[in-house]
C-alpha cells in the first residue's frame, strides 16, 4: 500500500539526507520516529528493528525501509556498520507505507555509498536531484526478503507470540504455548494465519531464524547456534537456513565486509 502524501521538500530544498555510523555489538537505539522516510543499509553485523507491527532483521548487505512516523527501536548484533538515507516526506511516495526488509543490489549499494559521500541531495542541484530520483527508482525494484516476524494483534495470539519470543530455542510445545495464552491450538492457528499470514509453526521457525542470524553475527559457531535456537542437529538447522535464505549460514556471512 503506497502512501498518499503530496511531494514536499525540506526548507533548504533537500530531498535526501544521509548518515553513516558504526555501532558496537549489543548496543541499542531506543524508541524513536522521524518525519522523514528512511532506508537503513547494513554492510556489517545485524540490525534488529522492532515496531508495534513486528520485527525485521537486517543482516549484512540488506536494508530496511522505515516509513516516516513509524516508532521503532534497534538492537545491534556484532559490530554493525550502517549507512542511512533519509527521504523528505512525499518524495518516495510510491514506496510502501510499512516497514520491509530488502536485498541490496550492487548498483543500489554504490548509489547509497555515493549519496552518503555527498551528504545530502538537493533539488536545486540538477545532478543531485537526478541521483535522488534514481535512488528511489531503484528502491522500488528491490526484492523483499523473508526477514520479518509480524506480530499478531489478537490478545491471545500476542501472548503466545511474546512467550515464544522469550525463549526461541525452548522445547516448549505449541500446545503448551496455546494453553498459557488462554486459547486452543486450533484457535491460535486460525489467528496466526489471519493476522500474520503464517501458521503458528511457520511463525516459530521464522522466530528461530531471526534469533540465529543475531547469534551468528555475534560470532557464535553454527553448531552452538543450531542447538541454542532449538534444532536437534546442525544439519537440520543448515537445511532450514538454506530453505529460507538460499544459502548456508557460513556463505551468507562470508561476503560481509565493513565499508
Amino acid at each position: 500500500m503506497s502512501k498518499k502524501r503530496q511531494p514536499l521538500e525540506d526548507d533548504d530544498g533537500i530531498l535526501v539526507r544521509s548518515w553513516a555510523t558504526t555501532h558496537r555489538s549489543g548496543s541499542e537505539i531506543p524508541s524513536r520516529s522521524y518525519d522523514w522516510d528512511q532506508l537503513a543499509y547494513a554492510s556489517q553485523g545485524v540490525m534488529t528493528v522492532h515496531t508495534s507491527q513486528g520485527t525485521w532483521v537486517v543482516p549484512p548487505h540488506r536494508a530496511v525501509w522505515i516509513p516516516a512516523d513509524v516508532v521503532y527501536r534497534v538492537e545491534m548484533s556484532g559490530k554493525v556498520s550502517v549507512r542511512t538515507l533519509f527521504f523528505v516526506a512525499g518524495f518516495a511516495r510510491r514506496l510502501p507505507g510499512r516497514c520491509q526488509a530488502v536485498n541490496v543490489s550492487p548498483l543500489m549499494r554504490e548509489l547509497v555509498l555515493h549519496a552518503v559521500r555527498l551528504g545530502m541531495l538537493r533539488r536545486s542541484v540538477p545532478s543531485e536531484a537526478r541521483l535522488a530520483r534514481v535512488v528511489v527508482d531503484q528502491l522500488e525494484t528491490l526484492p523483499t526478503v523473508p526477514l520479518q516476524l509480524p506480530m499478531p494483534r489478537d490478545a491471545r495470539a500476542r501472548r503466545a507470540a511474546e512467550r515464544l519470543c522469550r525463549g526461541p530455542g525452548e522445547p516448549e510445545s505449541l500446545d503448551e504455548a496455546a494453553r498459557v495464552a488462554g486459547a486452543s491450538k486450533r484457535t491460535l492457528e486460525r489467528l496466526f494465519r489471519s493476522e500474520t499470514s503464517m501458521t503458528l509453526g511457520r511463525w516459530r521457525q521464522r522466530l528461530r531464524l531471526i534469533e540465529a542470524l543475531r547469534l551468528l553475527a555475534a560470532g557464535q559457531p553454527v553448531t552452538r547456534v543450531a542447538l541454542d535456537v532449538g534444532y536437534d542437529s546442525p544439519s537440520a538447522f543448515i537445511t532450514a537456513f538454506r530453505r529460507e535464505l538460499g544459502t548456508t549460514p557460513g556463505r551468507y556471512f562470508e561476503s560481509s565486509t565493513p565499508l
